[in-house]
């Protein structure tokens, strides 16, 4: 499959305020994450560990997680989209970075 179809179709799904977040999986996670970028209003985030994905949230407001399923296990990366859809974004000196970005 051409997995920059579906990184465009969900970060088009997301612009069009239709979803809030997404989960996107490949095989390493950055050919969806490096896709679904170039979507303005888009921040998708290559997620390994807990601490990446809680950051990718907290600082980054990420409103995608993207996994790699040859590099995290499948228990690892449920773990993952768990956290990341239950952390919030702290707003404060990051939101002034993601207005940059």
């Amino acid at each position: 499959m051409d997995y920059p179809d579906y990184a465009k179709k969900l970060g088009n799904r997301i612009k069009l305020k239709k979803s809030d977040v997404g989960i996107l999986v490949c095989g390493s996670g950055t050919g969806m994450a490096i896709s679904a970028n170039k979507i303005k209003t888009i921040r998708a985030a290559v997620c390994y560990n807990v601490k990446s994905t809680r950051l990718s949230r907290q600082h980054n407001n990420a409103n995608i997680i993207a996994l790699g399923s040859r590099l995290t296990k499948k228990k690892i990366s449920l773990k993952l989209v768990e956290i990341f859809l239950k952390t919030k974004f702290e707003g404060g000196r990051h939101l002034r970075r993601v207005k940059k970005i």
